[in-house]
């Protein structure tokens, strides 16, 4: 207003402000016609009044707060707009305010590794500072992959519609993927095979000895499965000096980077697709390595092994307070 009274046009006036130059109008408008009071506020019965009271609000973000009601494991909407009143609507956008989701949960579950912070900040380095002439590699197997084969095929997605696939299917065999992530390209090595004895991790050993160059060095990330501590396997790391082993501790998965890879790949071509033999399955899971690694990107680890220590003396005094 004083920028206008000045002779400052409307459009400079709108650039300065951040503002539309239509409002900038609007606001001249409102002083010419009912004073400064009117710019400063709305004016009085503008909008639609309050029907709920801050107190039934204050409740029913207390109530999710404290817990299920009796006989239910979660606050659902309905129960939530019964118990105090009001409508389902209204529930929702008091539980959206106070960012409350009371129909969602996670999972978690507390390592017991009494290594666990040495082999958390181990596993971290080499993911955040990587040594130099050697590779970084994840490993681990998929275990038990099904080949699936729906009764039916999938239906296609319409608008209005999803896409639909049969309950019901025939089981054509399994398969065991192992796969090595290598973390500084990105790309994946896998080999498919009946079983996942420490015979078959041996194989998948030799596979990555063979692709990887002689002068490098080789740090494998896996877990404690037991065919990686198997005498016959440690006998073979014995004997490639270049190979060096980390292992994540018990009970955190979510610490192998391969893990991601298994999510992908069971999410964008596993879970949904119909195999009518463990051949086609093996022939999926080939073709999607193929095109995964033509547009490989870095594995960037941003957590360091301090945050993450943090938030799980944090969890456990969470957890320790509530029990």
């Amino acid at each position: 207003m004083l920028d206008a009274a000045n002779g400052v046009s409307n459009a400079e006036v709108a650039r300065r402000m951040g503002i539309s130059r239509q409002r900038v109008a609007d606001i001249l408008r409102r002083f010419e016609e009912r004073g400064i009071a009117s710019v400063l506020g709305d004016a009085p019965g503008r909008g639609r009044p309050r029907e709920i009271r801050d107190s039934v609000a204050t409740k029913i973000v207390d109530a999710v707060l404290k817990g299920p009601p009796k006989h239910a494991t979660q606050w659902s909407l309905r129960a939530l707009a019964e118990r105090y009143g009001i409508g389902i609507t209204s529930v929702q956008r008091i539980l959206r305010v106070h960012n409350l989701k009371p129909h969602r949960w996670e999972t978690f579950k507390f390592s017991r590794d009494p290594d666990f912070a040495a082999k958390l900040r181990d596993v971290v380095g080499l993911y955040m500072n990587p040594p130099a002439n050697a590779v970084v590699l994840s490993v681990d197997e998929k275990s038990g992959t099904q080949a699936l084969e729906r009764t039916a095929p999938m239906l296609p997605i319409r608008p209005g519609l999803p896409a639909r696939q049969t309950h019901d299917y025939r089981r054509n065999g399994t398969t065991t993927l192992f796969a090595a992530l290598n973390t500084l390209s990105g790309k994946v090595l896998q080999h498919c095979q009946p079983r996942h004895t420490h015979v078959e991790f041996i194989e998948f050993l030799k596979r990555i000895d063979r692709n990887i160059p002689k002068r490098l060095d080789v740090h494998i990330i896996m877990d404690n499965y037991a065919t990686h501590k198997h005498a016959a396997t440690r006998a073979w790391l014995d004997t490639h000096p270049r190979f060096h082993v980390h292992f994540t501790p018990t009970s955190s998965s979510w610490l192998n980077a391969i893990e991601r890879f298994f999510s992908e790949i069971t999410s964008r071509r596993i879970r949904r697709g119909s195999f009518p033999s463990v051949r086609r399955l093996i022939k999926a899971i080939e073709d999607f390595v193929e095109d995964y690694n033509a547009n490989a990107r870095p594995f960037v680890w941003t957590k360091s092994a301090k945050t993450i220590l943090d938030k799980i003396k944090k969890c456990h005094a969470i957890y320790g307070a509530r029990h």
